[in-house]
């Protein structure tokens, strides 16, 4: 790489979204579009700020004063959250490194890119379905279409397996394994797999949908028969708890979405003494203080537990000032 592509922008970062993600880091393909839709709002940004093109950006005209800006913009007029700017920095701090560590003469100013913190963030409670709120869920499709049928396999496949909507997105008929330990390989986060057994419920109504179908296709397609989305398992969910909220008004007080059957398996499965660090693999979780969330937030297990604890019978205490065995010894120094 000759001078002037040592400063320009432009070529650093083809070779961060193309060599690094890709090849260095083999990152999973949604993290890859995040850090390139990072990218795709930052370099417009940059731009009209400096009064630049985009291809004649260079690498100190990402200071830390405009990174600021442009965190502040992600916030205020973009109306992000501030997980969401966080994420935006990360892609940015990313960038950071890996331009100082191929190109000596940028370590200093990949030091001051990376010294620009993360914002705080207040961590909300994990939101779950109790167990009659789940069933009034799986029981909305009309299982007498096609259609229904399917959702209602997508849905009782999410609370079984506790997969994200991604997850769910990219299994296919091969990934099935219905003998007599029946399971179903997941790729999650990192290209980590994982095998998640599966209910004798959840394989009658899967195996509904892979008659005459070939292996390689994916499990659950969409009305055009193509592959599902994340974003259509989104629509979906939301579709079936708005049908359901007539029956079960609770529903209407919760914000519900995948993520929220995933986080009501993790439950559920605590709730029925299944050990936290196979609830940690089942759910994927690299970390096992990720999975101790869900015992934090289970109120019913928290009031079993409380209720354990509880001291029956009179209270025996006495006062230290009342105890004359103790004042006599007090008195005596």
């Amino acid at each position: 790489m000759n001078r002037n592509h040592n400063t320009l922008l432009g070529p650093w970062i083809r070779r961060f979204l193309l060599e690094h993600l890709i090849s260095e880091r083999n990152l999973s393909s949604n993290t890859q579009c995040s850090y390139r839709d990072t990218l795709s709002i930052l370099l417009p940004f940059m731009a009209d700020k400096i009064g630049k093109p985009i291809d004649q950006l260079t690498v100190d005209h990402i200071s830390t004063d405009l990174i600021c800006q442009f965190l502040q913009y992600i916030e205020e007029a973009r109306h992000c959250k501030i997980a969401t700017r966080n994420q935006r920095l990360t892609a940015i701090h990313s960038l950071a490194r890996f331009i100082g560590e191929h190109c000596p003469d940028h370590i200093g100013w990949c030091g001051e890119i990376r010294n620009i913190p993360f914002k705080k963030t207040t961590i909300n409670s994990l939101p779950y379905l109790e167990k009659v709120e789940i069933d009034a869920l799986l029981a909305s499709p009309d299982c007498t279409t096609i259609v229904g049928r399917r959702d209602h396999a997508l849905l009782l496949f999410l609370y079984n397996t506790g997969a994200r909507a991604s997850e769910a997105a990219q299994v296919t008929i091969a990934d099935l394994e219905l003998g007599s330990s029946p399971a179903v390989r997941i790729v999650g986060k990192g290209n980590k797999v994982r095998y998640c057994p599966l209910w004798s419920t959840t394989i009658q109504k899967i195996k509904g949908l892979i008659n005459n179908r070939k292996p390689s296709e994916p499990l659950f397609l969409n009305r055009y028969g193509k592959q599902i989305t994340r974003f259509g398992i989104h629509t979906l969910v939301e579709r079936y708890v708005n049908r359901s909220i007539t029956k079960m008004p609770s529903l209407a007080k919760k914000r519900i979405s995948p993520h929220t059957i995933r986080h009501t398996t993790a439950v559920h499965l605590l709730r029925a003494g299944v050990d936290i660090n196979t609830i940690r693999a089942w759910l994927g979780h690299v970390s096992l203080s990720t999975t101790n969330i869900y015992a934090e937030i289970d109120l019913e297990m928290k009031a079993i537990a409380l209720e354990k604890c509880k001291i029956i019978g009179k209270d025996n205490t006495i006062k230290w000032n009342q105890d004359p065995s103790l004042m006599e010894f007090l008195h005596s120094l």
